[in-house]
């Protein structure tokens, strides 16, 4: 039998399109935030039909979102790839609780928010309350950029959902806007310049063309320059933390 996982890809054209092949699900989620306004959850919206190949537009300016049809190449979009090549852990820092081990690349961060209940997942790690250490195995299996990767100490293993590949559309109805690309369950996804991304299990690309992190998500979406300064000083956050 013919593994079809094998035939999953995205490939990113030169200022153009990501182009999916493999007849990979396409569904949009909806975040869902708490009566403090904190994310807390995903649920779903809409799927779309199944089809072999698609063009999902990386521009932001289509007029047939989330498909392509062609607007990047009237605007001359710009869709140079600019993130750092290294691997997800040799860019993240490091945080220990007893039992548990935070890793945090905070430079894949798309700002979706998960991190922030109850104090933030750095002071639930270093807890030693079950219920505290829950919520933040919670928080960081759902954290959709991969940004936050929590780890047994014991058993040196990632905690992560069973994801079926597949690709969901954020919808963020907090500040009213389409969030990024999520792309789960180890999907490659090739640079325009013919080389694979380090595949991860879960990892968020940009859609609306503002991201200073191509291909990934760096939150620009609802986020000007402005904004990030207020939101790291409403969360006493420094620039790594965002």
């Amino acid at each position: 039998m013919v593994d079809k996982k094998n035939d999953m890809k995205i490939k990113i054209i030169k200022n153009g399109p990501y182009i999916v092949t493999g007849s990979i699900p396409l569904l949009q989620q909806i975040i869902v935030t708490d009566a403090e306004g904190h994310t807390k959850d995903l649920v779903d919206e809409k799927e779309f039909p199944l089809q072999e190949t698609y063009s999902l537009c990386r521009c932001g300016e289509s007029k047939n979102k989330p498909f392509c049809d062609g607007t990047h190449t009237e605007i001359g979009f710009n869709g140079t790839e600019t993130t750092s090549r290294k691997p997800y852990i040799e860019k993240a820092e490091i945080f220990e609780g007893e039992e548990l081990r935070l890793t945090d690349a905070h430079e894949f961060c798309d700002h979706s928010r998960f991190c922030l209940r109850s104090g933030g997942i750095r002071n639930l790690i270093k807890s030693k309350r079950p219920m505290s250490q829950q919520m933040a195995i919670e928080q960081a299996m759902i954290c959709p950029s991969g940004r936050l990767v929590l780890w047994n100490k014991e058993t040196g293993e990632p905690y992560e959902q069973d994801f079926e590949p597949s690709i969901v559309l954020i919808h963020d109805e907090q500040k009213k806007c389409q969030g990024p690309i999520w792309v789960r369950g180890g999907i490659p996804i090739e640079s325009a310049d013919g080389t694979i991304y380090e595949t991860r299990n879960r990892v968020t690309l940009c859609r609306c063309g503002k991201s200073e992190n191509k291909p990934y998500c760096d939150g620009s979406h609802w986020m000007s320059a402005e904004q990030k300064l207020k939101f790291r000083e409403k969360w006493g956050l420094d620039e790594k933390d965002e």
